[in-house]
């Protein structure tokens, strides 16, 4: 979308899955769609596998739920940046893809046994884990205290002489307030002095004689003993030896998770893989969806298919489908007319967002659909500039209309927007009818295309020309005003209703009214002359675009053009006759 952010689009919608790694997967998905049938259908097969699959679904499921993302723990092994929790995750991942193997290896689908037997046997390396490092080790390699007694004996060495010497200072103050029969006798230990004796003045006469004053305060001594400052030496020396002796551990650790990446990767891709397929699984069983039928034809026959983001951001039941029916004979290309807001767009959109779905493997919202598979999607939507480069917006548009034209094959399926609208009505109108009769004529470009357009001029080519038909969306006018049907129907639209679209939007009704007064000024004057033809027997001068209803506004222009005074009997029938054939659209 062009918002920030991944709100109201195709992958907010089909995105189900539970870990980072299959979030990351499916679009990479979307962005690379399948072109081989086979590949596709193996992916169907496996979504419909675990549809019929309740139990392995859930069990599946369930393993998937909280994995670690062992794509970049893998990562941050190799680059040696990987913590103590790091390790830890990597060992509940490394369970959960096994899990998934040990599920997933029966299955009838032959995808799902290929992604399985990517997920090697990890045994070993879970048992190394669990058995070297605590189930909750500290955030940091240096706070230290992360391996279980017994994987190293000179750590175990290191560790056990710590706790003797700590145990002894933590006794050590009820044992000297024994024998000194000082009550007031403290044990502590600051940063820069150590661990230390503290005696309170009024108690200083009953200082031993072993005791080795350290420092004073202004209301105590403090002092240590030789069996104190040993221990200390001993507490402080070992600490050392052990953050050193848990480096050296924590790395030759690393060093054996290392040489197993590849295996790990592969593993993190699988598990991705079954955790898009199962989001898949998720979609097909919501209301609406179905898993569409796809062949090497070149036909696109999807029924009452609908738009899979503007149905979920409409209230439920309001979003109207649509059929589409292309092929590579008598409906190899639609013109699609009807006026703004109608619905145009959103049905070129939705059409190749359908065949974008089923050519990822995934289920598509509509009734039924048969889909002959696409090379390439090509789009020519909106309108833009790109001024930093010095392209206008119709240079923009004539840009991607080249890379369509110069790309597209008859196995491609194009969806314009528009075209021609930047420049003078006659220039745009001349070049939409050439290209309209390239893709439908060249040997090569013939690729299934809808084309929506303003240019009601173009609808005679599909009474005239081999592979095109017209299509309309509905509108239902009620006095100055048009409802939107939002279906769309057989047959062209010759009106753009813009007229009605301008007092939907809000604009001035004086505007409104002038804006039909110059329309039906120009519709009179722009009248054709008679002279040349095309080569279809169409007359040149008719080909401007009709942005507003011309019917009514005729009328009042010749009823305002009559002298009552002045008319006579005969006038009378004549201008009678002549407003009777403008009503019924037979003069121009």
């Amino acid at each position: 979308t062009p918002y920030e952010g991944r709100k109201n689009s195709l992958l907010s919608v089909i995105d189900q899955t539970l870990s980072p790694g299959g979030g990351r997967l499916i679009r990479r998905w979307i962005l690379s769609p399948l072109k081989d049938l086979e590949s596709i259908r193996e992916r169907q097969t496996a979504v419909r596998t675990l549809l019929d699959s309740a139990d392995k679904r859930e069990r599946m499921i369930s393993a998937l739920e909280r994995m670690p993302d062992l794509e970049r723990l893998s990562s941050r092994i190799t680059m040696r940046k990987a913590g103590p929790r790091d390790i830890i995750s990597l060992k509940t991942g490394l369970e959960k893809t096994s899990k998934l193997k040990s599920i997933a290896s029966d299955c009838k689908s032959p995808l799902i046994v290929q992604t399985a037997e990517m997920i090697a046997d990890f045994d070993d390396l879970i048992d190394l884990i669990g058995s070297a490092m605590i189930d909750d080790p500290p955030v940091t390699l240096t706070d230290g205290g992360l391996f279980r007694k017994g994987y190293s004996v000179d750590l175990d060495q290191l560790t056990g002489g710590i706790e003797e010497a700590r145990e002894y200072i933590h006794n050590l103050q009820n044992i000297e307030r024994k024998k000194t029969k000082i009550p007031s006798l403290k044990v502590g230990f600051n940063r820069v002095f150590g661990y230390y004796i503290e005696i309170t003045k009024p108690h200083l006469s009953r200082v031993p004689d072993n005791y080795i004053r350290k420092q004073t305060l202004v209301s105590a001594e403090r002092f240590i003993t030789e069996e104190l400052k040993t221990r200390e030496e001993l507490i402080l020396n070992a600490e050392e030896k052990i953050k050193a002796l848990e480096y050296e551990l924590f790395g030759k650790l690393l060093d054996v998770i290392a040489a197993r990446i590849a295996g790990i990767q592969a593993a993190a891709e699988a598990s991705a893989v079954f955790d898009v397929l199962l989001s898949f699984t998720r979609l097909a069983k919501e209301p609406g969806y179905i898993m569409p039928d796809l062949d090497d034809s070149l036909i696109l026959d999807i029924k009452d298919c609908r738009h899979p983001v503007m149905e979920r951001i409409m209230p439920s039941g309001k979003f109207i489908p649509n059929d589409i029916i292309l092929n590579d004979g008598s409906r190899r290309m639609a013109i699609i007319t009807g006026p703004n807001m109608a619905g145009k767009s959103t049905y070129l959109r939705q059409v190749g967002l359908m065949v974008l779905l089923a050519q990822m493997g995934a289920p598509i919202p509509a009734r039924s659909a048969r889909i002959g598979i696409c090379d390439r999607i090509f789009t020519r939507v909106g309108a833009s500039d790109d001024i930093l480069r010095g392209r206008s917006t119709f240079m923009v548009e004539m840009t991607e209309a080249s890379s369509i034209i110069n790309n597209a094959t008859n196995r491609s399926l194009v969806l314009l927007d528009e075209l021609g609208r930047g420049t003078s009505t006659y220039d745009g109108l001349a070049l939409a009818w050439a290209l309209i009769e390239y893709i439908n004529g060249v040997e090569g470009k013939k690729a299934r295309t809808l084309f929506a357009t303003h240019y009601h001029e173009l609808i005679a080519l599909a009474e005239k020309t081999e592979g095109i038909t017209n299509l309309q969306v509905a509108v239902k006018q009620w006095q100055d005003t048009i409802v939107f049907l939002y279906k769309i129907e057989p047959g062209g639209c010759d009106d753009s209703y813009g007229i009605q679209v301008a007092r939907l939007a809000g604009l001035p009704k004086g505007l409104l009214d002038r804006a039909a007064e110059i329309l039906g000024r120009l519709e009179m004057s722009g009248s054709a002359d008679g002279g040349s033809q095309d080569r279809f027997g169409t007359d040149l001068h008719s080909y401007q675009i009709s942005l507003f209803s011309p019917g009514e506004n005729r009328i009042r222009a010749e009823l305002e053009k009559i002298d009552l005074d002045r008319l006579t009997p005969v006038e009378a029938l004549n201008i009678l006759n002549r407003l009777k054939k403008l009503s019924e659209g037979s003069e121009g």
